[in-house]
């Protein structure tokens, strides 16, 4: 099992979880976080330090945020990993709860 980053961190990207993960399975893009999950032990220590609560357990993915443990995977893969606390985007909080957000991941 793993844990997968989902649509809220878009445009939010606030990486007090990257700070608590014991195996540094996070990865940054220009605008999400992904979460490697060959490298993630499944502890939970992200979920509760998330303040867009967009990390999910990905056996209580719903149906509309399933598609973010293949994205997850895809661009870990290809991201590089961070492993310390960085200031979110100035406008993060704006980003924050707003739905629908896919469209806008930068995947470069």
């Amino acid at each position: 099992m793993t844990f997968v980053v989902t649509d809220n961190c878009i445009n939010c990207k606030y990486t007090d979880c990257v700070a608590v993960c014991p195996v540094d399975a996070f990865f940054e893009g220009p605008n999400f976080l992904a979460i490697d999950p060959a490298i993630c032990i499944d502890c939970a220590l992200c979920v509760p330090e998330c303040p867009a609560d967009a990390i999910v357990q990905d056996t209580h993915l719903t149906d509309a945020q399933k598609p973010y443990l293949a994205i997850n995977e895809e661009l870990a893969a290809k991201w590089p990993n961070i492993i310390e606390l960085k200031a979110p985007p100035e406008d993060a909080d704006v980003w924050n709860g707003v739905p629908d957000k896919l469209a806008l991941l930068e995947h470069e």
